[in-house]
């Protein structure tokens, strides 16, 4: 078969210029494809005798498998190339100095949570937890809140949405965290000693109010639990949270409806030179609410207001939060700013308890 060592170098020269995958594969195709010249020749052995067409398929093999060869070489130099091609363009010297990645650092308002948690634990509190969209009853009726109060209007709370046809009071997003004192009761009973930590919702905004703020409320029912206890407590927990050796609590008479007496607490405190300082000086701060825990409340929850009573108290962690690491502004606690974050925010390391200090 003449004309073979021509058609070899032809396709070996197409092979040796070809630069890309593309290429390759064109040269492939009209050598060894189906129409390709070969296989075209491969299929005119058989008109051929068999002695001549044994020497000449033994031709065509050894062209076909030359080409091949050289296809498959040319193919692996093409990719060590293109390798080498973006080793050297992704290349790295690890000897350069790494680049920092912004550190993260833990909310105030989750380090006062974790906080408070650790204070109200050593004191046997548990924490309990509840839904943030509660029913009127939770929210209201359970608490002793008449319907006529002003905390059920929409000025004040916001209400889910509901169908116009359903006789059923709205669902509200809790205007605090009082519906879990009600649900706690329900399910342990009495004696029981927790606090309710989360978020709570009110129609409310400014520099020290927010739609959306956090809050604790404690609960402590016993046989005989007065409001002296509740007085110890709450002098325990201002000592130890703003971690001074001594505090001083003022109680004013007030009213709540879900307590019988209440009270709202002061803590003694000054501002020199525009710092606040707690347990000295001349001045009042007002920190919080609190009293017994109203009859009507236990029989609510199942408790038999006859034979057990108790205490509840209730503050804004946000506000604390503020007092105690001189933070102004209440809006700023919720705008994801990174810089305030690295400024006010915390190691995640940073674990409060009570042998080691609570905060940095």
């Amino acid at each position: 078969m003449d004309g073979l060592d021509a058609l070899k170098a032809k396709y070996l020269a197409a092979l040796g210029s070809a630069t890309g995958e593309a290429a390759l594969e064109e040269v492939r195709l009209a050598a060894l494809g189906k129409k390709g010249e070969i296989s075209a020749l491969m299929s005119t052995l058989g008109k051929m005798e068999p002695e001549a067409r044994k020497a000449a398929g033994a031709m065509l093999n050894v062209v076909k498998d030359e080409i091949d060869a050289a296809l498959r070489a040319k193919k692996a130099a093409l990719a060590d190339a293109a390798l080498d091609e973006r080793l050297r363009s992704e290349w790295l010297d690890v000897t350069l100095p790494g680049r920092p990645r912004p550190r993260g650092t833990i909310h105030p308002v989750s380090q006062v949570m974790e906080e408070l948690t650790a204070i109200f634990a050593d004191m046997g509190f548990s924490v309990a937890e509840g839904p943030q969209v509660e029913s009127d009853w939770y929210n209201f009726d359970a608490l002793n809140i008449p319907p006529e109060h002003p905390a059920r209007q929409e000025h004040d709370t916001f209400f889910m949405a509901r169908a116009s046809d359903d006789p059923r009071p709205p669902h509200v997003l809790r205007t605090h965290t009082s519906p879990v004192q009600i649900r706690a009761m329900m399910a342990q009973g009495a004696p029981i000693r927790v606090i309710a930590p989360g978020r709570v919702y009110r129609m409310d905004m400014d520099q020290t109010h927010a739609p959306m703020f956090h809050q604790v409320e404690g609960l402590a029912i016993d046989r005989d639990i007065s409001m002296a206890n509740l007085k110890w407590t709450l002098e325990e927990f201002c000592r130890a949270f703003f971690e001074v050796p001594s505090v001083e609590l003022r109680f004013r008479a007030s009213h709540f409806p879900f307590t019988e007496p209440s009270a709202e607490v002061d803590i003694r405190c000054s501002w020199k030179d525009g710092q606040l300082k707690i347990g000295e000086g001349d001045s009042w701060l007002e920190i919080l609410g609190s009293g017994m825990v109203h009859p009507k409340v236990l029989a609510s929850a199942g408790v038999d207001p006859t034979q057990w009573q108790g205490f509840a108290f209730g503050m804004g962690i946000d506000r604390i939060a503020m007092l105690k690491y001189g933070i102004p502004d209440l809006r700023a606690f919720f705008d994801s700013d990174l810089r305030w974050l690295r400024h006010y925010g915390f190691s995640s390391l940073d674990m409060p308890n009570l042998p080691g200090g609570l905060s940095r």
